[in-house]
């Protein structure tokens, strides 16, 4: 994709020649006289690199790139002929990508915005590969749901955000019954489609600020923020119902089914304490004939 520039300076003949010159070259260049057109520019277009003029009226090229960096993801290249009054640290301190002196020469001016293109380019590869590496640290890699090291994380934020505004907070715990038999008869691969599966169930029956979680094995948690146990009991039933009313093709030739413990959140107590009581409510369930609910309070 081409890269955009926006040429900032309020000598007319300066702008419009750096926009020629870029535009021939094959970049997709706009230009602004002053600081404050940049600025009206920006909250409606994003782009990669500005190229600004220090001395301008009004707001000045320094002052203009402080307050782009504070608010947008754009690299910032400053030019001026007034060597005696900036300095390189200052314009780096500011915020700038790269400094060079007016008369500007285009084959420097050039290299400069090749070498500030290439760095961005590399800056976002960077990033990108950081937060996927932060997503794979946190995600289950069969069901793709959030795995238990983020489960405990995330509980122990929602308990914080239980003590600080004092809303419901409650808790599923969620076993496949049989699942070790059905293991053992269909083989793992078909196992691990039903794992698969049921996940997909379990979210479908969740509000976008509900979190659902693999546990470990055949087990998995939810978050169900804001929720009263009477409520949760409500998304328990109907992941009970939609898991048992689905055909699995991995073991078509009969009906699976889960086991959930339901808990709320009491003052007070610790998250060991709070997980406990979910898992005792879902072990009730088990006992109880499997393929129900049961919920459990302090």
């Amino acid at each position: 994709m081409t890269a955009s520039i926006l040429i900032v300076d309020d000598d007319s003949a300066v702008r419009d020649s750096i926009k020629e010159f870029l535009s021939i070259i094959g970049y997709t260049t706009y230009s602004a006289e002053s600081a404050e057109a940049a600025l009206a520019f920006l909250k409606n277009r994003s782009v990669d690199v500005i190229i600004t003029d220090i001395i301008m009226d009004g707001m000045d090229g320094l002052e203009m790139t402080r307050v782009i960096k504070e608010s947008y993801d754009t690299d910032i290249i400053v030019i001026t002929g007034f060597t005696g009054n900036y300095s390189y640290e200052e314009a780096i301190k500011k915020g700038a990508d790269d400094f060079i002196f007016k008369p500007v020469r285009f084959e420097e001016l050039l290299l400069r915005l090749k070498r500030v293109l290439r760095e961005r380019t590399l800056s976002h590869d960077r990033m990108q590969m950081l937060e996927k590496l932060q997503e794979l640290a946190i995600t289950d890699d069969l069901t793709r749901l959030f795995n238990s090291r983020h489960f405990y994380s995330q509980l122990e934020n929602e308990i914080h955000r239980y003590n600080r505004y004092q809303r419901p907070l409650s808790l599923l715990m969620i076993d496949v019954d049989f699942f070790k038999e059905l293991n053992d008869t269909c083989g793992h691969q078909a196992g691990d489609q039903i794992l698969n599966k049921i996940a997909q169930l379990i979210v479908s029956c969740l509000r976008t600020e509900d979190t659902a979680y693999r546990y470990g094995g055949e087990e998995f948690t939810v978050i169900l923020p804001e929720t009263t146990c009477d409520a949760a009991l409500s998304v328990a039933e109907r992941i009970n119902q939609v898991v048992h009313d689905e055909v699995f093709a991995a073991a078509s030739y009969r009906k699976l089914s889960v086991s959930i413990g339901v808990t709320q959140f009491s003052p007070g107590e610790t998250i060991s304490e709070f997980i406990r009581r979910a898992d005792r409510a879902m072990y009730m369930a088990k006992e109880a004939g499997r393929n129900r609910t049961e919920l459990l309070l302090p």
